[in-house]
């Protein structure tokens, strides 16, 4: 799937899992994401110039292009710390931290419950939320701590954010926040068995 969507300061560029940030005034780029078919997704950073690799967390689907995109691109792999990459990044990222280019200044959200070391990155009413947030319900847990992790991770750094805000995660379609904060209050309203886990859809599990 590729997609692009202009913003107010810059474009967001998007193929299959991955999303490609522009800064529209200077031309400075961050990958966001590696996943297959390198070319296309070197194909559409050629008229930019990348300043990063960032990676929202270390599943396969997300990196099966990371060497060859990080030997062709050699510019700066950034991830957190709690996620094994197929090599070590040149830059860890925690929560709060923030990767600048051009006049973009993306905030690090540190959101573990997909993986213990998902991030997403935000700025001026834009989140990049990995697969920690889909329309209509979090990532794909693997137990139910995890998915307690990922939706306490979802209250606490994502839910603050303006209700306007405009949410691209890793898989489906683009998302309003106001949207989800809704569906999440309906899911928090009901009982739930203990043991649920896996894939959750706010208003059906």
């Amino acid at each position: 799937m590729e997609s692009a969507v202009s913003l107010t300061a810059f474009w967001i560029r998007r193929y299959a899992v991955s999303y490609l940030l522009i800064c529209q005034k200077t031309g400075d780029s961050a990958l966001v994401d590696t996943p297959g078919e390198a070319s296309k997704l070197l194909e559409q950073m050629k008229d930019t110039n990348p300043r990063y690799v960032l990676i929202t967390h270390n599943h396969f689907d997300h990196l099966m292009a990371f060497d060859e995109v990080r030997s062709k691109l050699n510019v700066p792999v950034a991830a957190h710390p709690l996620d094994a990459l197929p090599s070590p990044p040149d830059i860890l990222l925690n929560d709060g931290d923030t990767v600048s280019f051009g006049n973009i200044e993306l905030k690090v959200l540190h959101t573990p419950g997909h993986t213990p070391g998902s991030i997403c990155f935000y700025t001026d009413k834009y989140l990049i939320s990995g697969d920690t947030l889909f329309p209509g319900g979090p990532g794909k847990t693997r137990s139910p701590e995890a998915l307690q992790q990922i939706i306490e991770s979802i209250t606490t750094k994502i839910l603050g954010l303006p209700d306007e805000t405009q949410v691209f995660s890793g898989h489906g379609d683009p998302t309003v926040l106001k949207k989800e904060k809704e569906e999440i209050a309906i899911y928090k309203s009901r009982s739930h068995d203990p043991n649920l886990c896996g894939d959750i859809v706010w208003l059906t599990s």
